[in-house]
């Protein structure tokens, strides 16, 4: 017994037993769920979404943008912009009017495959689909014949159907049809993404988010511009990829002058 209170000692009392774990019952029957009916705009947007997926050969390429030369031209001109048109200039009517140069250039993303007949159907006409925020989610609505648009008739309208969006007064001829589709990420601090082919479309350009990156000049030096990723995903059956590439790339970096921007 020495002996033994000896060893108890020296080892000190014996640990305290763990506490015994609560029952947590992990049977799928019993977690907590909670469902909510989709609503039938959603239901929509998740039919088209994967009619996309299961029809066109997509794929989507990359290509980076330095925002600088529109950013100092929208600082140069907003005000005088503002003041004879009544509405701000933003980004997105840019992007459309070089869009709708590019759409011009290359008819095959102004066209869609008729899957019916098998025939492209080449469009003579721009017709550009914007997503714009609304409290049920984002539409899509239309610009129409956008080559004939200025910069000023592109902003009133986006203006027009995001008051829309918000009243819930747009109309399905606001967003029937369309020939080409912009979705801006950018405004949700987006940087990359690939976005979703609108069927029977054959195209959509994806903005992104503006961010000062460490890029080469032309002299080699090593300088803080801010760079925009733009991404391009085209149907691969009817868009080679060439011209996948260097559409974005070209009118990426276009610059515009006073007078076509309407001041």
């Amino acid at each position: 017994r020495r002996a033994g209170g000896a060893r108890a000692e020296e080892g000190g009392a014996p640990p305290p037993s763990p506490p015994a774990m609560q029952s947590v019952s992990t049977s799928l029957g019993k977690r907590p769920e909670r469902r909510s009916k989709m609503s039938r705009m959603r239901q929509r947007v998740a039919a088209r979404l994967k009619e996309s997926q299961n029809t066109a050969a997509a794929l989507t390429t990359f290509q980076e943008v330095d925002m600088g030369n529109f950013m100092e031209m929208r600082a140069r001109h907003k005000d005088e912009f503002a003041k004879i048109h009544g509405v701000k200039l933003g980004f997105m009517s840019v992007f459309v009017k070089a869009a709708t140069a590019a759409l011009q250039e290359v008819p095959s993303i102004n066209a869609y495959i008729d899957n019916e007949t098998q025939e492209v159907v080449y469009r003579d006409y721009c017709d550009i689909s914007v997503a714009v925020a609304s409290p049920n989610g984002l539409v899509v609505p239309v610009l129409r014949n956008t080559e004939f648009m200025t910069f000023a008739d592109v902003e009133r309208t986006i203006a027009l159907f995001g008051q829309k969006a918000r009243d819930g007064t747009l109309a399905l001829d606001d967003m029937a049809g369309g020939t080409f589709t912009i979705s801006n990420g950018g405004v949700f601090g987006s940087l990359m993404g690939t976005p979703i082919i609108n069927q029977p479309q054959s195209a959509i350009l994806g903005m992104h988010a503006t961010k000062m990156r460490a890029v080469v000049d032309e002299k080699g030096n090593v300088v803080a511009r801010p760079m925009m990723y733009l991404a391009l995903t085209y149907d691969h059956r009817l868009i080679d990829g060439r011209e996948g590439v260097t559409v974005p790339q070209e009118r990426g970096g276009q610059d515009h002058r006073p007078g076509e921007v309407g001041v």
